[in-house]
């Protein structure tokens, strides 16, 4: 037996030259499973893996090596990394989920939720972007839609000790219980503000608006009703539905942009009233036509984000060289005229001439634009020459018709002001804007 064994060991000398690829493939093995356990690499064992992806060059590699930088909190050093996977291999599922982790990591929760759905979209029913998503439902509280997450994860497989352990945590978190009736735009407003204390979001209320400061000095401005009845549906608890809108709020990076050139790109004029002097105190403005007033915001597709007047100093613009810029921008970022349907109080776009038009763009800026040449020029192709009587009471379109459609005009005198409208009839004539006695 003994000469047997001898034997043996001789053959597996005369084999070992041989063997190499195989022992270093097993402390490859080593190393991934390493990684994919959560644990820290040494730098040897890194510089091995990023060895082994940089002569593969294939997504598993690559993205190994990203996990590995998560795994020793080098994130921001793993998410180069892993957007350069997903742009070469976009059906590489485990790319899309690494980088979605990896954004959790960063608490960049709304940016996360997009690789992990694809991931998902690419391997339904897949455990591990489930349990990621339902990660960011409960940092968001939002409860209900965590808990069916995790309950598919379980479904699928009920040992996943993961799954089991953040359904503890969901399990162990207290959300305020529904209250009888639906919550009110008072409740609302009351619990907003004591969460945006909480979080230490500068934010002031006053007459049904909420401002929140924002990065270089801006100021964005929300309507306090509008916001109500977007974020509040009927099944929400109203302690989830505030978290939510306050976390956005604090996440939303609406800072100015980083520059004289950029801000010249991007900032576009808003027209006011006189009432909104002392809301709008410190933003850069500028006397408009029959005592209205032009203030300045960065173009945003979802609030109007107003430039302060301590800005221009810092960025060494002139109001004349920001108002420039604003209505250049406004020139080209054009609206189309629409028919529009008005029948006791309800609009509607129309396919046919109604005698009544919009400018509907709705991002803020369609009152400016009645100033503008282009659209002057567009009004007057679709109405003719002549004055025009302007509607300026909603925020969200303008509504015109010809002055002497006796019938149009008295439909738009028959309608209320909005909040933020701008109130009283108007006449837009040879260019130029002017109030009408009521």
């Amino acid at each position: 037996m003994e000469v047997h064994v001898g034997l043996r060991f001789r053959a597996t000398l005369v084999f070992e030259p041989c063997s190499c690829a195989t022992v270093r493939a097993v402390q490859l093995d080593r190393i991934r499973e390493k990684v994919w356990a959560g644990e820290v690499l040494d730098d040897a064992e890194l510089a091995e893996l990023e060895r082994v992806a940089q002569r593969e060059g294939g997504p598993v590699w690559r993205t190994t090596v990203a996990q590995a930088l998560i795994n020793a909190d080098a994130v921001t050093q793993a998410i180069p990394i892993l957007e350069a996977v997903r742009r070469d291999f976009p059906r590489d599922v485990q790319a899309h989920l690494a980088f979605g982790r990896a954004l959790i990591s960063l608490e960049k929760w709304n940016e996360a939720e997009a690789p992990l759905k694809l991931a998902l979209e690419l391997n339904p029913q897949d455990p591990e972007p489930l349990k990621a998503l339902g990660t960011i439902a409960m940092r968001r509280n939002e409860y209900g839609r965590a808990r069916a997450l995790l309950n598919e994860v379980l479904r699928l497989d009920p040992l996943d000790d993961e799954a089991q352990l953040l359904m503890a945590e969901l399990e162990a978190l207290v959300p305020e219980p529904a209250t009888a009736g639906p919550p009110t735009l008072e409740a609302f407003t009351r619990a907003l503000v004591e969460r945006l204390k909480a979080q230490s979001t500068q934010h002031v209320v006053a007459r049904g608006q909420l401002s929140i400061r924002m990065g270089r000095g801006g100021v964005a401005r929300f309507d306090l009703a509008s916001l109500f009845k977007e974020a509040v549906p009927s099944s929400r608890p109203l302690a989830e539905t505030v978290e939510l809108v306050a976390k956005d709020l604090a996440e939303r990076s609406l800072a100015l942009p980083p520059g004289r050139l950029q801000l010249l790109a991007k900032v576009l004029p808003v027209l006011r009233d006189s009432s909104f002097l002392e809301r709008g105190e410190g933003g850069a403005h500028r006397e408009g036509p029959a005592g209205l007033w032009y203030f300045y915001a960065v173009d945003d597709p979802e609030v109007v984000l107003y430039i302060p007047e301590g800005v221009l100093a810092a960025y060494r613009v002139t109001l004349e060289e920001l108002d420039e810029a604003a209505w250049k921008n406004l020139e080209a970022r054009p609206t189309e005229v629409r028919a529009l349907e008005l029948e006791q109080g309800a609009l509607r776009l129309s396919n046919s001439p109604t005698g009544l038009w919009a400018l509907a763009h709705g991002d803020g800026h369609d009152a400016a634009r009645l100033l503008t040449v282009s659209h002057q020029a567009a009004l007057e192709k679709v109405a003719g020459a002549g004055p025009l009587r302007v509607y300026l009471g909603l925020r969200e379109l303008v509504l015109l018709c010809r002055e002497d459609d006796a019938a149009s005009v008295a439909k738009l005198d028959g309608l209320d002001a909005a909040r933020e409208g701008i109130v009283g009839p108007w006449r837009l004539h040879g260019g130029k804007l002017t109030a009408l006695p009521e």
